[in-house]
């Protein structure tokens, strides 16, 4: 990616930046907390998932990851220094209720009582999502199951009531659509499965419980904004064959439509080429539409990428690689060549989430309540000035990492760089003649405060603006944390 200098344009962003706009840092539960077995910490279907070999890229765990549970006060610390004006982070599920039901976990509820009570005391505004993939490994069949969903309202309900007064914004679930496509149907993220077609009950499921949930956590009364957060990823046909645009606006469907077109307007898309494949969604009962729709106070919207579709099997399962069940697809997703990548191999195409901002705008109109961006950001092999050492995607593995007492700065210019174009793009398609106008976008938040645990790819991707040593869990800011430092500090 050919920097465009923003390291040294802190000002100019930050003017750009307008009041009321809340900047914020994201972090996932499973993916930094470690302290897999204390307190009373039930097993997730990703515990389960890690200790299958070959299911991590690196062979590796979450037990420790980051040790947040132990170094939760180091790591308000930074985000204070940093001058964010929101964390948002999530519960583990079965940190909380180590079953997914009942009654909830004391040592959980203690945990989250003290990162709650540091974050307030730090002027930190909290976004909690009750759900981030984190399915408690008791609940058999996971979201296949449709009594999940069930459970899924019992436990924000539960949560709403301890932890209400103090969250100022709540998620329900994030990104359903990863958890439907990665999860159950390609099998690169737990629990696993390859239905293809046939995982689309876990779209309806997910979803019932986010409306289930919207309702537990009005009953419980809490005083926070309600919303949710979905992945979106414009679809484009790679060629001008029919064919190529039949299957783009299938995968639309699947990857953006089925997610929000139920909690914003009521009802599920319709496909009739594909009337077939997704009966599961055609036949599902009135009352549970009904129960999905729930009034929102916010949308949240996470962008990574574009994606370009051709008819014919092929191509990779997307960000976590590649894997056979594709071969019985009818379709496949080709790369961006024109565009630099991440560290994943994603293409950077900031435009791209203007145009996610615009089609939120056409398709759902004034039924789209204001947007926040809840997750933003890249991985990148970061390299570390003066040790001739990676510290990026190579050095996330085991060893591989300067010697104790290194604490050198990450030079990231490409994240500087790509935080600062998304921003951009996002604020200037929102504004006064912008192709999003009318869009009402409070925030952006980056992911990821830290280095983390990245699912499937265990520790071999680098997403944060701190620096992990995942040997003694050391924190080092690097330069794009000097940087949103500064644009943060230079807001009018």
């Amino acid at each position: 990616m050919a920097s465009r200098a923003w390291q040294h344009r802190t000002n100019e962003l930050g003017d750009l930046i307008p009041s009321g706009f809340q900047v914020g840092v994201a972090t996932a539960a499973f993916q930094i907390e470690g302290a897999a077995r204390e307190g009373g910490r039930g097993e997730s279907v990703w515990d389960a998932f890690s200790a299958q070999r070959g299911r991590i890229l690196d062979g590796s765990n979450a037990s420790v990851s980051t040790n947040h549970f132990h170094r939760y006060a180091e790591d308000v610390t930074l985000m204070r220094e940093l001058g964010v004006d929101a964390y948002r982070f999530s519960f583990a599920w079965p940190r909380l209720q180590p079953d997914g039901r009942g009654a909830l976990n004391r040592n959980g509820i203690a945990f989250y009582d003290r990162l709650l009570d540091r974050l307030l005391d730090a002027g930190i505004s909290p976004m909690a999502t009750l759900f981030h993939w984190d399915t408690p490994l008791a609940l058999r069949g996971g979201w296949l199951n449709r009594d999940t969903a069930l459970r899924f309202g019992d436990y924000a309900h539960e949560v709403g009531a301890v932890f209400g007064d103090r969250i100022d914004a709540w998620v329900t679930i994030n990104e359903p659509a990863t958890v439907m496509l990665n999860g159950y149907a390609l099998g690169v993220h737990a629990p696993g499965d390859t239905l293809l077609f046939d995982a689309l009950p876990t779209a309806h499921h997910q979803l019932l419980g986010h409306g289930l949930a919207v309702q537990g956590l009005r009953a419980a009364d809490v005083r926070g904004r309600v919303g949710i957060a979905n992945v979106h990823s414009p679809v484009e046909p790679a060629g001008d064959r029919e064919e190529d645009r039949v299957f783009a606006e299938l995968f639309d469907v699947l990857h953006n439509r089925i997610f929000a077109d139920p909690v914003l307007l009521g009802r599920y898309p319709e496909l009739p080429e594909f009337a077939k494949e997704l009966r599961p969604l055609a036949e599902v009962d009135p009352d549970d539409l009904s129960t999905i729709h729930q009034p929102l106070d916010f949308y949240g919207l996470g962008y990574y990428m574009p994606s370009r579709v051709a008819a014919g099997s092929g191509g990779t399962a997307g960000p976590d690689g590649g894997t056979p069940v594709l071969a019985r697809l009818p379709f496949h997703l080709e790369p961006f060549r024109e565009f630099p990548r991440t560290g994943f191999g994603w293409p950077i195409a900031p435009e791209y989430l203007a145009v996610s901002l615009q089609e939120l705008r056409d398709r759902y109109g004034k039924a789209l309540p204001p947007v926040y961006i809840t997750e933003g950001g890249a991985s990148f092999p970061d390299t570390a000035p003066g040790t001739g050492t990676g510290t990026g995607a190579v050095a996330g593995k085991r060893g591989d990492h300067p010697q104790r007492g290194e604490r050198t700065e990450v030079s990231d210019v490409d994240r500087v760089d790509y935080l600062a174009e998304h921003v951009t793009a996002a604020l200037a398609s929102v504004s006064p003649g912008g192709s999003a106008e009318g869009v009402d976008l409070r925030g952006y938040f980056v992911w990821s405060l830290l280095d983390n645990f990245e699912w499937a790819a265990g520790y071999t991707q680098r997403f944060g603006l701190v620096r992990v040593d995942f040997t003694d869990q050391a924190r080092t800011p690097k330069l794009s944390y000097r940087w949103l430092q500064k644009v943060l500090a230079a807001r009018s």
